[in-house]
């Protein structure tokens, strides 16, 4: 594994830098293999759904353990060993606590005539979580999903996970999905999960909107069943753009950059933007050290040989931190001097760690706010998962008499120069009634 320091200005742009930032949020290819397949499930149903499982994970499935059942579900998920249980329990309160924390209140305002104008926030009835699985049983974005639908009051939660070879999740994640509420659970994943849930079977009906992350084909076939469902956002394969002086332990800078490094599709982003060539150099040293001790460490020379591992230094901090907004990752570390006044310039990233004692896995697994964040350049114009995900916004307008008299000279303005004569008179009828 190679790692070089590339010198970058905004005068002298680098041709590694920018292929680097134009990594697509879609691909191609998963766009073509999602329509396919969806297209057979949306057609044949249940027979569609096993012939891919088939094909794409390796299982053959009958119809019946498609769905995990409940006697499974509660024993598995009671085989965890009491110190896992705690853990996930603890990461759990904190997740809903902060989810209850953020959730938006029905408020409302009069108009001074006896009316009243508001908004009621509702959970969605029915929604479908993916969790990606291929390879590591992601426990953590159980949490990360399904407490958020929890706090949010939305009763029935699907979850749709790879099970493998042996047909059987991970009782780690059979046990935090008993915590935050899931209420069914199919060991399918990919591109036929998303049909599933979107598209229902017959023993599954559709859900109302799917969240979670996922791989590219995974991000592909949510794109292409929006309208179908409502969706979360792009959240394909992960990110990470560190900003750091020489104030910081380069092997800090080195761990958090392989930490995404490890997870595996081969797509996965990792960016250093410095202000020295030197500290660059030292955490290119740094990497070189720990890569060897990693157990994912052939993962990690993947994503390193596909140029997804970049160390650039830039003429100033400042200057850096364009180039990461530029990047818009999905995580984003700020490990300078003084990062608090560095805050208010960030525009575009996922989520925001700030200091030398806040790596990016407090995030992923213990902090509170959801890991599922945006990716491929899509922090530019998303947000991260949040509990209001999960719930519907109603707008609510109840006038008098009075108030729509005043609201009339409005109403037959824009009436008139649409040509909605038919807008008018739903007033101007009431008008004419008084």
């Amino acid at each position: 594994m190679n790692l070089r320091v590339v010198n970058w200005s905004p005068a002298r742009r680098s041709r590694t830098v920018e292929v680097f930032l134009q990594r697509p949020a879609f691909d191609a290819a998963a766009e073509k293999a999602a329509a396919e397949i969806l297209s057979d499930i949306r057609t044949r149903g249940e027979p569609a759904v096993l012939a891919a499982v088939a094909k794409f994970e390796g299982v053959s499935l009958k119809l019946s353990e498609l769905r995990v059942s409940q006697r499974e579900f509660d024993e598995t998920a009671m085989q965890v060993e009491p110190d896992v249980r705690r853990q996930i329990d603890e990461a759990h309160r904190r997740v809903y606590e902060f989810a209850r924390r953020s959730m938006r209140s029905d408020w409302f305002m009069e108009t001074g005539n006896g009316g009243r104008l508001g908004e009621v926030f509702t959970a969605l009835d029915r929604v479908g979580i993916y969790i990606p699985g291929g390879t590591a049983p992601l426990a953590s974005t159980v949490i990360m999903t399904a407490t958020l639908a929890q706090a949010a009051g939305v009763k029935e939660i699907v979850a749709c996970s790879p099970a493998g070879a042996g047909k059987r999740l991970s009782p780690a994640m059979l046990y935090a999905m008993k915590v935050c509420g899931v209420t069914e659970i199919y060991r399918i994943g990919g591109i036929q999960a998303v049909g599933l849930m979107a598209y229902g079977i017959k023993h599954c009906r559709p859900v109302r909107k799917i969240v979670g992350p996922g791989g590219t084909f995974v991000t592909a076939a949510k794109r292409m069943v929006y309208g179908t469902v409502a969706l979360d956002l792009v959240a394909g394969p992960s990110e990470i753009a560190v900003l750091a002086d020489s104030s910081v332990n380069p092997e800090y800078v080195a761990a958090d950059l392989l930490s995404q490094a490890e997870h595996g599709t081969g797509h996965e982003k990792a960016l250093l933007v410095t202000d020295s060539a030197d500290f660059a150099a030292e955490v290119a040293r740094a990497i070189a050290r720990q890569v060897p001790q990693r157990s994912r460490r052939s993962l990690i020379r993947k994503v390193a040989d596909a140029n997804g591992i970049l160390l650039v230094a830039a003429p100033s901090i400042d200057l850096g931190l364009d180039l990461v907004n530029r990047f818009a990752p999905e995580h984003f570390e700020l490990m300078v001097k003084d990062p608090d006044a560095l805050i208010p310039k960030v525009r575009n990233c996922g989520a925001l760690f700030v200091g030398p004692w806040t790596p990016e896995p407090v995030g992923d697994f213990a902090a509170g706010p959801s890991h599922v964040l945006p990716t491929g350049g899509a922090a530019r114009m998303f947000s991260g998962l949040t509990v209001e995900d999960f719930r519907r916004r109603t707008s609510l307008v109840k006038y008098t008499k009075e108030d729509l008299r005043q609201a009339m000279p409005v109403i037959e303005m824009f009436a008139r120069i649409e040509g909605l004569d038919g807008h008018m008179n739903s007033a101007a009828v009431r008008m004419s009634q008084i």
